[in-house]
């Protein structure tokens, strides 16, 4: 019988350094996986483009929007525009203030299911953002790279009775890019 009990203390001695590598790797995992995304949040580029990957996901759909009796926030927008980016914490930050009160509608130019909104707002250059009274009169267009409080100022004269068209235009813009992934030629049967 004592040789049983050697054996089986000698198994489990053998499993305790096997346990503590186990152990150590999978700590060693556990502060990988948060170093790594400690750095992508904090580095604003890629926070940036989670932002703007998730406006279309948080926005209010556009027929919706024009017909609520709120005032309306139109955004158009892409992933691979740098003024975009640059502009989507300001503009996360404007939601985040105003979207009990105002509709926030963010259209991803490159999906054509947008292109008759591209159309109608004659959309050109991204970001572009429209703002529109409860009624769904067109009160500011704001082309490119805005300061926060320009936007800011137009979503309080929302409110106000009487609103004079504005349009601010900034030379930092993206050009819209033609999307050529979706065209139907006569050969592709689509």
């Amino acid at each position: 019988m004592s040789l049983v009990s050697n054996t089986v203390i000698v198994q489990s001695e053998s499993r305790e350094p096997i346990l503590k590598a186990n152990l150590k790797t999978i700590l060693i995992a556990i502060i990988s996986v948060v170093m790594i995304l400690s750095f992508l949040f904090r580095n604003p580029f890629l926070k940036s483009t989670y932002l703007l990957k998730s406006f279309g996901e948080l926005s209010v759909d556009p027929v919706i929007a024009f017909t609520n009796n709120k005032p309306t926030f139109l955004e158009f927008y892409a992933e691979w525009c740098e003024v975009c980016k640059e502009m989507a914490p300001q503009v996360s930050a404007l939601k985040d203030e105003y979207e009990k009160d105002i509709n926030f509608v963010f259209l991803n130019v490159d999906n054509q299911k947008w292109g008759n909104y591209i159309q109608q707002f004659a959309v050109n250059g991204i970001p572009q953002v429209n703002l529109f009274d409860k009624k769904g009169n067109l009160i500011s267009t704001f082309i490119g790279k805005q300061d926060e409080i320009k936007i800011r100022e137009s979503i309080k004269n929302l409110q106000k009775e009487e609103k004079p068209y504005e349009e601010f235009i900034n030379a930092e813009f993206s050009k819209i890019q033609e999307n050529k992934n979706n065209e139907v030629s006569p050969r592709s049967h689509g």
